[in-house]
């Protein structure tokens, strides 16, 4: 019995779930595979397989689909590379057969960097890419085919027929090897047997026209697959490259990725954490906002746990190793986020699931029609062929083509106008569908960053307890410093200088203010210089129940005051919610801040919530809410929110929000209005009820005209009215689309 091995590759310009479907099918049908696993995020192919598989052979069948594979280092057993084998290098024919003599000829697939499927990388700018130049060579071909004809009129069928060959041959190339492969009715042999049959009916500029559409269409698609794995790629950054490392011989700067378990590394304040770890010696407060979403930086002392990308405060920290790099927070993370991305059910392009039965049964109506007549009845040939071929123009696709990628891009623009950016059809498709929203609570439900919510005077006035504060705060870049400057600049408070600062980590800062030595800080190190009475102890136990963040003054050894801070919900936050309940849309907030914060903001703001949550408890929530039954959306702006961005069924980033949320997530508010939510949806149910009726302008045109011709009532020239005009009367409804969204 011959033992499997697993061979990894890394697929060049896989863009889409069916780009994967035509990879995972061809590669199942080959020879010695057991099995196949295609990740669209990752852009890698995992096949197992046994040791006698050819692997050149199945290099040569994807190369042939218009991939290129390069082998990676494999989890089990030899990877290509082991076997000095190179797939895609070669560039003799991969036909799709399973057997590996059947080449075809000579044939060099190598020649699909001049006029192949130019499924690379988009690494530079678009125009420069083979896709781009494909796609500015067949519509330059186009326009120059118009002023031929403007010219002689009688070139016409010759200057589109050639403009339409331009960017006709790849996808015909591509459709015949997809069916070789597996795949016979795939998005490409749709297009070319719509444009074949154009022409033949002498519609060359139509044929010439929905081929050039369609390269555009695929390009945008390369763009947007080069920037959801910009997204992955940009957590990872996160992490610092490299630490300093503690010795027996002192302290050396290694890569952060060099670390092993149990190394004893230094933090140094203001740097990012390089690994997970605990701390062995030092205090200080760490922003986890990053990865965890608390929106207070929290203090950590000895044997505290620190995480990989969460970023030190005011003092240096000995931490001792607890995570390789491949196993620290961010690279869980990252992978949590192309796991789930895995797991989405994507909806298949229209286009695609409609010509598996369409495009055959047109062929064989319009086929019937032209032979059974004249064979069965003796009717006149040259009649029942002209209808047969009027049928044929009739079911040509042209305007259904057309008509859901009008709506789309009208309603992608139009949106786009509102600060509304939907990553493309499929999810503008889905947002009318959605059922539960889950939001984060820092950056989206609130506005991010804390303020003065009230001032408790007890021995000195309001404004002399903010003034002091401020005082001493003034140049901290903390966020609760920040908030108390706000608050004083807002009041016009004049500010005193202070002298002899120090920051007592996770207890305040103590300083001379005025020649009174004033300190500002938590209530527990507060109660330690100074005596809170019991009425005092009760008001701020008070404000903490409402989620407040609250920070003592003192000055020359009383008790002054207090001042309460908390991050507090987006102006339209209420509104929002109430528009998406009246949707009938379940919302729940989701966040990795303190319960009792949570609480107090739920409350405030009428929705249900979960708290003390990390990324993994995010996508796990929201993976249980799809298996009862939701189709749910997930709102955030951080890297804590990603595997959860990337589970939903459709994930949306707020405006302001991290470089990660923007690109992990489907959508984006870019101007962080949590009623655009509510705004994106309406948009969806909009464009979905546009589409239909473009449908069944479509179709019903073409379903009258196949009546009228089958009777002799209409022939060959309203048979292409019928094409043209409902093309005409589609695209003029879903410019609809453009008018403001309300």
């Amino acid at each position: 019995m011959t033992s499997s091995l697993q061979s990894r590759f890394r697929v060049s310009g896989m863009d889409c779930a069916s780009c994967a479907a035509k990879i995972d099918t061809a590669v199942r049908r080959h020879a010695g595979v057991e099995d196949a696993a295609v990740s669209v995020s990752a852009a890698t192919l995992t096949v197992t397989h046994s040791t006698e598989t050819d692997l050149q052979g199945l290099g040569r069948k994807i190369k042939g689909l218009g991939y290129e594979l390069t082998p990676l280092p494999s989890g089990s057993g030899p990877s290509a590379s082991t076997k000095d084998e190179k797939p895609g290098d070669h560039d003799s024919c991969g036909c799709g057969h399973d057997h590996e003599h059947h080449d075809h000829g000579d044939h060099d697939h190598g020649e699909e960097d001049g006029h192949g499927h130019h499924h690379e990388p988009l690494d530079g700018p678009w125009w420069k890419s083979k896709k781009g130049m494909q796609t500015l060579l067949t519509g330059g071909a186009v326009l120059i085919a118009y002023g031929a004809t403007l010219a002689m009129p009688s070139l016409e069928p010759y200057a589109f027929t050639l403009a339409m060959l331009f960017g006709l041959v790849p996808i015909a190339r591509r459709a015949v090897m997809a069916a070789l492969a597996g795949t016979p009715f795939s998005i490409e042999m749709l297009m070319t047997v719509a444009a074949l049959g154009a022409v033949i009916l002498q519609a060359t500029e139509e044929a010439a026209m929905v081929v050039f559409l369609f390269l555009i269409g695929e390009l945008l698609e390369g763009v947007a697959a080069r920037k959801a794995r910009d997204g992955i790629t940009a957590l990872s950054a996160l992490v610092p490259k490299t630490a300093f490392l503690e010795t027996d011989t002192g302290i050396s700067e290694v890569p952060a990725d060099s670390l092993t378990v149990g190394a004893s590394i230094l933090v140094r304040p203001g740097d990012r954490v390089p690994a997970d770890g605990t701390i062995l010696s030092g205090s200080s407060s760490l922003n986890e906002a990053p990865v965890t979403g608390e929106s207070v930086p929290v203090h950590k002392q000895a044997g505290d746990a620190v995480l990989a990308g969460t970023i030190n405060g005011d003092g240096a920290l000995t931490v001792q190793v607890t995570a390789a790099a491949q196993d620290n927070t961010i690279a869980r993370v990252v992978k949590l986020v192309e796991e789930a991305q895995e797991t989405k059910a994507p909806t298949e392009r229209f286009i695609d699931r409609f010509a598996r039965y369409y495009t055959p049964g047109v062929v064989v109506v319009a086929a019937l029609v032209a032979v059974l007549p004249p064979l069965l009845a003796g009717a006149s040939w040259n009649e029942w062929v002209y209808k047969g071929l009027a049928i044929l123009l009739i079911g040509c696709p042209c305007a259904l083509v057309i008509s859901t990628p009008a709506a789309i891009a009208a309603s992608l623009s139009a949106g786009a106008r509102r600060g509304l950016l939907m990553k493309g059809g499929a999810v503008l498709e889905q947002l009318g569908r959605l059922t539960a929203i889950a939001f984060d609570k820092t950056g989206t439900l609130t506005e991010g960053k804390p303020q003065v919510t009230g001032i408790l005077a007890f021995d000195l006035p309001e404004a002399e307890v903010l003034r002091l504060a401020a005082a001493l705060e003034t140049g901290s870049n903390h966020p609760l410093a920040e908030a108390i400057l706000a608050r004083a600049k807002a009041d016009g408070l004049s500010l005193p200088s202070a002298q002899n600062n120090a920051a007592l980590g996770g207890k305040g800062v103590l300083g001379l203010v005025e020649g009174k030595e004033i300190f500002l800080g938590s209530v527990k190190a507060a109660a330690n210089l100074a005596t809170l009475t019991p009425d005092q102890l009760q008001e701020i136990e008070s404000l903490h129940d409402q989620g407040q963040t609250v920070s003592v003054l003192i000055a020359d050894g009383k008790i002054a005051g207090a001042i309460a801070m908390r991050d507090e919900p987006r102006e339209d936050t209420v509104q929002g919610l109430e528009l998406l309940s009246s949707a009938g849309i379940r919302t729940i907030m989701l966040t990795g801040d303190n319960a009792r914060t949570a609480k107090a903001i739920s409350e405030k703001l009428g929705i249900e919530m979960q708290a003390d949550l990390l990324p993994e408890d995010k996508q796990r929530i929201v993976t249980e809410l799809k298996r009862q039954g939701f189709v749910v959306g997930k709102v955030g702006d951080g890297i804590n929110d990603a595997p959860a961005l990337a589970a939903a069924d459709i994930g949306i980033a707020m405006g302001g929000g991290t470089d990660v949320a923007l690109e992990t997530a489907d959508a984006a508010v870019l101007h962080g209005r949590v009623s655009d939510v509510a705004a994106m949806i309406r948009l969806s149910q909009r464009t979905m009820r546009n589409i239909f009726q473009n449908i069944t302008i479509a179709l019903g045109l073409k379903a009258v005209f196949l009546v009228t011709t089958i009777a002799g009532i209409t022939g060959l020239w309203p048979a292409i009215l019928a094409d043209t005009g409902a093309t005409v009367l589609v695209t003029l409804n879903a410019l609809r689309l453009l008018r403001p969204v309300r």
